[in-house]
């Protein structure tokens, strides 16, 4: 069982930017990050393979966000940039044995979440 806890998450302008991360306690082939905004579905943000470094964004994200890896550490980040108030979610990272998924169902292990606001 790999246990994966996020940090990083709080308050941020329109335009500003934050750096989540996500410790795990095992290696997993990928790590994915999702987030959940309140009375909406839980929807897909980027995924990175571990071996290869492979990413996999949501249209929604691309070109803001960044996710990365540091395989010595077994942590995984996302980088916001240019953050809107649509962006505003628990965001919760995830680990799987399988490849580069954007379906929640891929993803066996699951971190607790983080909340990420934006507002003025």
């Amino acid at each position: 069982q790999v246990q994966l806890v996020e940090s990083g998450g709080g308050l941020v302008q329109p335009g500003g930017s934050l750096r989540l991360s996500c410790a795990a306690s095992g290696r997993i082939n990928t790590m994915g990050w999702f987030r959940q905004a309140p009375g909406k579905e839980r929807e897909f943000v980027a995924a990175i393979k571990w071996a290869s470094s492979a990413t996999y964004y949501a249209d929604s994200v691309k070109g803001r966000f960044t996710i990365s890896r540091d395989v010595a550490r077994i942590m995984v980040y996302l980088q916001m940039n240019s953050l809107k108030p649509e962006d505003t979610a628990v965001y919760s990272c995830a680990g799987t044995l399988n490849g580069l998924s954007s379906r929640d169902q891929d993803y066996d292990y699951w971190g607790q979440g983080t909340q990420v606001t934006v507002s003025s």
